[in-house]
């Protein structure tokens, strides 16, 4: 068992923080259910923590040992230390950062999100979740918006994250990136999203809560809205986002 001064734990505290993440190239997940949708999403886990009672009932703490992570046992008080959540789950996963250039969302035909500014990190999980369930594969990050690996987005994805195509750039990177891609800001002042058409090549960027599209304005061809019928003023980004991923899927024009 690894005790509460080993340095190996330190560098597992220090991913609790986006500087930490940057440095080390590693971001964590805890839980049998992340770990679960880690290892059936072929994702890379290189260290799994555990007390001694959380490991001697998960299978998927033996299957990742068995692909040839490393498995350490520690005491609940080193676990609590470790966790980012209140009441710590007893299991914790070690996997490395995973972005793709760019260029390369935008390799293939199809629809691609932009999350452009989010500031809420349970929204930004809760779209990465959506953009699988509606067969979005990549999804770009706007660069000094939420981080897709911190922990309230991995949970909030679900699984999602180990799954899809990420990125991380800004507007004129993206709008190099994208060429001759179409690209569609949501925003309230657009127009009705369900009467538009979507290009095979298509980006659709989710603003930020309060303060919308921003610096990705410009980079828009144009703008889509969700009409409302209701006195609610707006949806948050997630239920917005959601929304147009629906509408969009299904009006994308197949590639020649």
């Amino acid at each position: 068992m690894l005790g509460a001064h080993n340095p190996r734990l330190d560098r597992v505290r220090e991913l609790l923080t986006k500087k930490g993440r940057s440095e080390h190239g590693r971001f964590a997940i805890e839980g049998e259910t992340l770990l679960r949708e880690a290892l059936r999403s072929g994702a890379s886990i290189e260290e799994v923590y555990g007390t001694p009672a959380a490991l001697e009932s998960s299978e998927s703490a033996r299957e990742a040992e068995s692909a040839g992570a490393h498995v350490y046992r520690i005491d609940e008080r080193t676990m609590r230390r470790l966790s980012d959540l209140e009441t710590a789950p007893g299991l914790l996963a070690i996997l490395p950062v995973e972005l793709v250039p760019v260029s390369e969302l935008f390799s293939e035909s199809g629809l691609v999100l932009a999350l452009a500014g989010l500031s809420d990190p349970g929204n930004a999980g809760t779209l990465l979740r959506a953009a699988e369930a509606f067969g979005v594969s990549a999804v770009l990050f706007g660069k000094g918006a939420v981080e897709p690996h911190s922990p309230k987005v991995v949970r909030g994805a679900m699984g999602s994250l180990f799954r899809l195509k990420l990125a991380v750039a800004d507007p004129q990177e993206t709008a190099a990136a994208a060429g001759d891609w179409e690209i569609t800001g949501l925003a309230a002042g657009g127009h009705p999203i369900e009467e538009l058409s979507w290009a095979p090549k298509s980006l659709l960027v989710v603003g930020q809560e309060r303060h919308g599209l921003g610096a990705w304005t410009g980079l828009c061809s144009r703008l889509a809205a969700i009409p409302m019928k209701g006195e609610a003023e707006s949806l948050n980004a997630a239920v917005a986002g959601g929304i147009a991923l629906y509408e969009a899927t299904k009006r994308v024009q197949t590639a020649p």
